[in-house]
């Protein structure tokens, strides 16, 4: 493999890496200068004031912007493009957040990634911003991640050749068994069925925790993976993970805010509520949801506080979500993101950036499955971008529908652009082919059996099935013919339904018994039944759930054009094996041929009195145990609204109670916010007087003609006179270095001997000395004391001998030659 280096660096400062690295690896090491062929065992280091990306099979220098230096983004996202799942991202000792967005698209193309541990690196700002984010594989020390890469090396993930679709459907095949295991101990934990996603997506992604874990056969992964929590964890989010960022493909957002978004809102204007709906199914963090929201405020202006704004973002996992909900995102958004917009729309925190609270406060994150759960509804905006991609066409025909029947009539589906409506053409018009930007198409609607949920019984096994036997077949497929036109013909009409009543399944000639009333189609049972076989209905239905046995009510009347019949109802309860889920078959068995209503009459007047009334107590006895049946079931209501409307004033009660926690945290916050706005001042106040301190001390060391040299308790230079530099041969840079390092120009071999001394005994020591010229000097040493009368220290001056002697005798002599003058 090829090893390339990103820095942090000066875009004028030249770097001396590439002849340090030369000393510490036999490997070659070459800085980029132009467009260059990476070769395996050589090392590669970026340039100053340029950025280096992976394109083409080659190493390419780019211009660095004029923005905040994102070079190892810049170069972990182009290398994500370039290799794919060969690709690896370490991110070392740095200061700021740069590399998290890398390796989080490292690992969305199915590369690996690295940190250094905190513990480890000098400056730990850059790992731990990477570890937080989640996106990082392993935290190792530099010498564990030299050791892990070299083992990965030879990895079949890394060796192998990318596989297409093709080939990953056959592997699918191959290996259907253990698939259907890694997919059973998802669904067990996590609760989410992945068997009908994309399988080349899936295999690439359990390749890649294979080799992260020095497993070369899915077989035994499926058996280490049903042990581990941990593991199924990491891997339901490895197969969730995806590329975002803000205003992603900014066509589309400029398409939206010149062209749609203005019509929308145009349209929804003339609306008294003014309200505007948004969903992002699959917003992973959330930097979708937030881009949407701005180009809808930025749409509105002056206008966005008289509108009722709602963007739902959902996902399958709940710490994307969570994230998502935060709102805060590394700096690396600085290149996707305006400066005005940033201005205006986010608040810097510590090298991070936060969506400012208006923006937040029209944002709604959850955890939603669109392959299982129920969408949202009124919705003016459905942006599913690139999510499609990642389910089989099956789930794509099922949630395609789910998308036609959330959105308004005229509302906008936006697509990614590798996706489509597929099939469901005649429910969406296309209106913008670039952006993949659809309309709702009116006066069309899904069939009712796209918008059913695919958990449960499969109701297929109730429907006829076409067969063609041919050979060893033909008799088995001949008495499954013969049957299914025994049952069609001679079969009772039934309906299969759930324990809400909700018809799955007509069977049979069901239009004695049931009518589509006119308004809202439905598919409630006791709704699609004729009114006087409605209480006998119910009773029936309820006793079924109720004891969860078969149940049985003979003789039900019921009139259809003028003919009276009577029926027998039964209710027949059963599961489908592997699953808990309830299910009914109501069974409607004719007992007896319609009459006419004079030959019926005449019939009652040939039956004696007796029988007569026995009919009437038998009906009177149905219909109170109707009523009864009717009455119970009101109470079982009253009591679960009863409940219900207890739990709703509990959570009330707690919500007031938090709130008033809420109120006594927001004024302590307020009382430490004014205490640290006066300790700031105090600071500041101190600040400018050590300032002041500091100048006059500088000007007053500046303007003292005698060497003087001050140490601390370890012997360091910690000041120096401008005079000092002769003497003791002090440059401005040697503050901060260890007196012993330097070479004065005096001859004073225990120095170092003598400043302990003093430190030690606090006594004062003076000696005379010469310097190399043979000049003399008085070095006299004391101790450094502090304020607070401590001693931090020594103070080192020398006064010149020789000097002062010369002026004395100058003196001298000035005056002789005076008293001369004046005789």
């Amino acid at each position: 493999m090829a090893f390339v280096i990103v820095q942090h660096l000066d875009p004028h400062h030249g770097s001396r890496l590439p002849n340090l690295l030369g000393k510490a690896t036999s490997m070659p090491v070459t800085e980029v200068t132009g467009t260059i062929t990476p070769q395996p065992n050589a090392v590669y280091v970026q340039p100053p004031n340029k950025c280096v990306i992976a394109k083409n099979g080659k190493l390419t220098l780019v211009s660095r912007t004029e923005r905040v230096n994102v070079a190892i983004d810049h170069f972990f996202e182009s290398l994500a493009e370039e290799c794919g799942s060969r690709g690896i991202g370490i991110v070392l000792s740095g200061t700021g957040s740069d590399g998290t967005a890398g390796l989080r698209a490292i690992k969305a193309a199915g590369g690996l990634t690295f940190a250094q541990t905190e513990e480890s690196a000098k400056f730990d700002a850059m790992p731990r911003s990477a570890i937080r984010s989640g996106f990082v594989d392993l935290v190792l020390p530099p010498d564990a991640i030299a050791r892990e890469i070299r083992r990965i090396a030879d990895h079949p993930y890394l060796r192998r050749p990318l596989i297409n679709a093709e080939e990953a459907e056959k592997e699918a095949y191959r290996q259907a068994d253990d698939l259907g295991r890694i997919f059973l101990s998802l669904k067990k934990q996590i609760g989410v069925d992945f068997s009908g996603y994309k399988e080349s997506t899936l295999i690439r992604r359990i390749h890649r925790r294979m080799a992260l874990h020095r497993i070369e056969k899915i077989s035994r992964y499926a058996r280490f993976l049903r042990d581990n929590k941990k593991e199924i964890e990491a891997l339901f989010d490895d197969l969730l993970i995806n590329v975002t960022r803000f205003f992603r493909d900014s066509t589309v957002f400029r398409a939206l805010k010149k062209r749609f978004l203005p019509s929308l809102l145009k349209k929804k204007s003339k609306d008294r509520q003014r309200e505007l709906r948004v969903w992002v199914p699959g917003c992973a963090t959330g930097e979708e949801v937030y881009s949407l929201a701005i180009c809808l405020l930025e749409a509105l202006g002056s206008q966005a506080s008289k509108w009722r704004l709602q963007i739902f973002g959902t996902d399958l996992s709940e710490s994307v979500v969570e994230h998502a909900r935060m709102g805060i995102y590394a700096s690396a958004i600085e290149k996707d993101v305006s400066h005005a917009r940033l201005k205006r729309f986010f608040v810097k925190r510590d090298g991070t950036y936060q969506i400012h609270r208006n923006v937040r406060d029209i944002c709604t994150f959850a955890r939603q499955n669109i392959a299982a759960d129920s969408p949202f509804s009124r919705l003016d905006i459905i942006s599913c971008r690139n999510v499609l991609i990642y389910l089989s066409p099956e789930l794509h025909k099922r949630c395609i529908p789910q998308f036609h029947y959330a959105l308004n009539r005229g509302g906008l589906l936006i697509l990614g652009p590798a996706e489509s409506v597929g099939l469901c053409d005649e429910l969406f018009k296309l209106v913008d082919k670039k952006n993949k930007i659809y309309t709702k198409e009116a006066g069309t609607a899904p069939r009712r059996a796209d918008l059913l949920p695919l958990r449960g019984v499969n109701l297929s096994q109730f429907g006829a099935r076409s067969t063609a036997g041919t050979g060893v077949n033909f008799g088995v497929d001949l008495l499954k013919t013969a049957d299914r036109i025994i049952l069609t013909t001679y079969a009772p009409a039934a309906v299969v339904i759930d324990q809400n009543m909700q018809v799955q399944q007509f069977r049979g000639r069901t239009d004695l018994f049931l009518e589509h009333l006119p308004g809202p189609a439905t598919f409630n049972l006791i709704q699609l039944a004729r009114a006087n076989l409605v209480p006998d209905l119910r009773t029936t239905i309820r006793r079924a759930i109720k004891t969860d046995k078969p149940v049985r009510t003979e003789r039900v009347k019921v009139t259809l054009q003028g003919k009276d019949y009577e029926i027998n109802i039964q209710v027949v309860p059963f599961k489908i094996p592997g699953t808990d889920k309830s299910w009914f078959l109501v069974i409607f068995d004719e007992t007896a041929t319609g009459l006419k209503p004079e030959r019926l009459s005449q019939a009652l007047g040939k039956m004696s009195p007796q029988r007569q009334v026995m009919e009437l107590r038998l009906e009177l006895a149905a219909s109170k145990e109707s009523l009864q049946a009717v009455i119970e079931e009101q109470e079982a209501t009253n009591e679960e609204l009863k409940a219900a409307n207890e739990e709703v004033e509990s959570s009330n009660e707690e919500l007031q109670s938090t709130n008033e926690e809420l109120e006594t945290a927001k004024e302590e916050l307020q009382s430490t916010n004014e205490e640290l706005t006066t300790l700031n001042e105090e600071l500041s106040n101190r600040n400018l007087e050590m300032m002041q301190l500091t100048s006059e001390l500088n000007n007053l060391l500046a303007s003292i003609q005698m060497p003087i040299v001050m140490v601390d308790n370890a012997l360091t230079v910690r000041r120096a006179t401008p005079a000092a530099r002769g003497a003791f041969n002090i440059l401005p840079t040697d503050i901060g270095r260890p007196l012993s390092e330097l070479r004065p120009n005096i001859d004073v071999p225990d120095l170092e001997n003598i400043l302990r001394e003093v430190i030690e005994t606090l006594g004062t020591r003076e000696r005379k000395v010469t310097d190399k010229d043979g000049r003399k000097y008085s070095l006299r040493v004391r101790p450094y004391r502090t304020t607070d009368n401590k001693i931090d220290g020594a103070v080192l001056t020398l006064v010149d001998i020789d000097g002062t002697k010369e002026r004395d005798r100058a003196k001298t002599d000035n005056r002789t030659k005076d008293v001369s003058s004046r005789k």
